[in-house]
């Protein structure tokens, strides 16, 4: 069997935005408010793939599942680290989707001489709380009631891992 994961392309766009905008507008898990169009959502994906890796997870034509790394910050010194996301699709978790995309991104930000890692995530979400400690990940933060949506104060809690 083939590989399931690849580096993403601005074709795979308008998947990603399918898999991305449901959990904008329909959860706390990611704090933009507005669904996000395909050609913005290409120009992240040119945007990231030039100096980290954009991953997807395409079975059968169909893309489950994406993860990608950003700039931690913007000073000098922060150039060796990053955050990370990985989305799945509706009915796509408990698969293994997740735990390989992150294995892949994990392997290809080492490769990039990429020293950590953080994960973002808001609180409570015990399913990504789960990946990011089954990929080796440890808390580090909890930042109480940074984030507002849908008439809620939101936390949010990092996790990081030394490459």
């Amino acid at each position: 069997m083939a590989n399931p994961i690849r580096n993403a392309s601005t074709a795979d766009a308008a998947a990603i935005c399918a898999i991305y905008n449901h959990y904008v507008l329909n959860t706390t898990i990611s704090f933009e408010t507005e669904a996000v169009d395909t050609a913005e959502m290409g120009r992240r994906i040119d945007e990231v793939a030039a100096q980290y890796p954009w991953l997807v997870y395409e079975e059968q034509g169909r893309i489950l599942g994406y993860a990608y790394a950003i700039k931690w910050k913007q000073r000098a010194a922060y150039r060796h680290s990053v955050e990370s996301s990985v989305y799945l699709a509706q009915n796509s978790g408990g698969r293994g989707v997740g735990s390989a995309l992150y294995t892949a991104l994990l392997e290809a930000l080492q490769q990039a001489s990429v020293h950590a890692v953080m994960g973002g995530i808001v609180q409570p979400n015990p399913g990504s709380v789960a990946l990011h400690e089954k990929m080796g990940f440890v808390k580090v933060a909890h930042f109480s009631q940074v984030g507002k949506k849908f008439d809620q104060w939101l936390d949010v809690a990092y996790w990081q891992r030394i490459l």
